[in-house]
């Protein structure tokens, strides 16, 4: 946490999962970094009860863990996580990460608003609403919804989304993962307008915006 401090960020910590949750319950940061090997609670199982509750169900939360697996980068991403960070890794490599992930979840209070069908996306206040319903979506759900929005119908490959949504250069087979993963449970909190989310099949995903 050094690092993070000396480019201007307070952080705190705790030691074990308990604490942790503790700690998001008494005073709600901005974002969690979590490591997978906590004591007494895993690190999967803090997210997990982070995302169920409401007051934390949109906080950001990059996981931190020495396991390489994919499968436990895949657990921790289906669970609600934003962003995975391997160890290990570079102190600038965190810090990057932490301000994409804040810089993704924070919006200019001016910003846009989109109707399609029964969903609004208002960019400023960071909501997505269903039949004027508030949807619970997790900061990477919406700036990937965000970003097939935008583009108004038109295909956006598994590379293209990990760049918009997730900063990366380029995609391997863990990452294009990784959309599956997220377009997955978008498209099932969108409800009746979840068919709105086409797959199109080894390329990539659109957005159909018009009625139908």
């Amino acid at each position: 946490m050094l690092h993070l401090e000396r480019e201007g960020f307070r952080c705190r910590t705790a030691t074990t999962g308990p604490e942790a949750l503790r700690a998001v319950k008494r005073d709600l940061p901005d974002l969690v970094i979590l490591d997978v090997m906590l004591p007494e609670l895993s690190g999967f199982e803090v997210c997990r009860r982070l995302r169920g509750q409401r007051e934390s169900a949109d906080l950001p939360i990059i996981m931190l863990t020495a396991k390489a697996e994919e499968v436990d980068r895949v657990v921790g991403l289906e669970l609600g996580a934003d962003d995975y960070v391997t160890k290990p890794f570079s102190p600038k490599e965190l810090v990057a990460r932490v301000r994409a992930v804040l810089r993704r979840t924070r919006r200019p209070a001016d910003a846009s608003e989109t109707v399609v069908g029964a969903l609004t996306i208002d960019r400023g206040r960071h909501i997505v609403r269903l039949d004027r319903e508030p949807l619970s979506l997790t900061p990477k759900e919406f700036d990937l919804l965000d970003a097939l929005v935008e583009a108004a119908g038109r295909l956006l490959s598994r590379e293209q989304l990990l760049h918009r949504v997730w900063g990366y250069a380029r995609a391997d087979d863990i990452e294009s993962r990784t959309v599956d993963v997220h377009v997955h449970r978008l498209r099932a909190k969108l409800g009746g307008e979840g068919h709105r989310l086409v797959t199109v099949k080894g390329v990539g995903y659109r957005f159909e915006v018009g009625d139908g």
